[in-house]
Formats: C-alpha cells, structure tokens, sequence
C-alpha cells in the first residue's frame, strides 16, 4: 500500500508583542538562526519529501524572501497570505492542498518538536483519521470563574501541542465550515464537526516560544534534543 502525499502547513502569524521584539517571533534568531527555519528542519529531517505550506501576513512576506537569501534557505515551499485568524490562516493554507493526503499543521514557533512525536502523529492520523499531541500539567491547576476558583483534578488535564495531524479529506471538510469563535485550535474545528479527537503522547520540550525567556529556554533545550 502507498504512503499518502504528505503536507506541513506552518503557521507563522506571531507579531512578537509579548517580547516588544522588532520583527515577528518566528524571525527571531535561535541559535544563529531564525526560529522558523528550525521549525522546518524539524519536519524535513523527519520526512525530506513533505510538501511545505508557510502562511504569513502580508506585510511579512518581503522579511522573509530577505532571510531565506541571508541564511541560504532553498528548500521548496509554497507561501501564502494569512487570514484575519488562525482559522482563517489555515483554510488560506489548506486551499493549496492538490492531493489526497496527510496534513499537519504546526506553529512556527514551536521549533523544539521532537521526530517521536512528529512519528506518533503521522502514524495516529495516517490509521485513525487524526492526531494531537499533547503533555500531561506537571503543576496544581485551578479554574477560575469571575471572583473564585477551584481545584480541577491535574490528571484528567492535558496540554495540548501542535503537530495536530489529519487525513485531507476530514480537514478539508470541517474547513469548509463557518468559523467560530470557539474555535482555538484544529482540533476544535474537528471536533465541531463531529470527530472524535485522537490524542497522542508529545514532548516536553515542544514549547511554545512567546516570551523572551521561552526563547532562552528553547536554546538551552536545542543541543539536547534528538
């Protein structure tokens, strides 16, 4: 039996507010290269044959013609404009899928996912239609709800990551849908639509940088990861 097409959509639309950075988190350096480029490394050195999707704003897409020619960036890729949200990104993305296949849609500036869990997704969504990683809070939780909170019980509370991984054609048609503001993820979107979601192990380090001491932290973490 073929292996389906595979497709990573990367989706870069952080403005870098929370660090008061001058340029967009993703273009932030990370070891002497911006964070983005080792977000996609992580993937085509997982696959060398996955397609690359990369959603930017607008005004962003000059800076990164800029940095693919500074830092030597030659791998083939489709760019296209982002939307007003993160869904509207990711349909912006998914209108250039040409084949039956397996989409992954991942944050660029999560470049510390590891080829384990980039594997179980694939794998998961490849059998079982979809996949989302996610981590077990090491830490007391609580809601809150206007004036008070409550303990809520740490084991039955995962933290959700990107690569969140489908089958096209389940993709494709909870996109095809009206956006709503409920929705946060891709695997709230599916859900929506009435799939049940698959989740699967992640890894620790896979954060999200937003902060500036996220991106130290995602340089101490670099060396080590495998």
């Amino acid at each position: 039996m073929n292996r389906l097409h595979r497709y990573l959509i990367i989706v870069a639309g952080g403005k870098g507010l929370r660090m008061s950075a001058s340029k967009p988190k993703q273009f932030l350096l990370l070891a002497g290269r911006p964070v983005i480029f080792h977000t996609i490394n992580r993937f085509t050195d997982y696959d060398p044959d996955i397609e690359l999707i990369i959603v930017l704003p607008e005004d962003n897409i000059e800076m990164w013609k800029e940095l693919c020619h500074q830092y030597e960036f030659k791998l083939n890729h489709n760019i296209i404009t982002g939307g007003e949200e993160r869904y509207h990104s990711v349909k912006n993305g998914l209108s250039l899928i040409k084949h039956e296949s397996i989409i992954a849609v991942h944050d660029a500036v999560r470049p510390l996912v590891n080829n384990a869990t980039i594997d179980r997704c694939f794998k998961k969504a490849e059998n079982e239609g979809n996949a989302v990683p996610y981590i077990m809070p090491s830490e007391s939780v609580r809601e809150i709800s206007g004036n008070n909170n409550r303990a809520l019980q740490r084991d039955r509370i995962a933290l959700i990551q990107t690569p969140q991984v489908f089958r096209s054609d389940i993709l494709l048609s909870a996109y095809a849908g009206d956006y709503d503001t409920s929705f946060t993820d891709d695997a709230s979107v599916i859900e929506a639509a009435g799939h049940k979601i698959n989740l699967v192990e992640g890894n620790i380090e896979n954060i999200k940088i937003t902060t500036s001491e996220d991106l130290i932290s995602a340089e101490a973490l670099l060396g080590n990861l495998t």
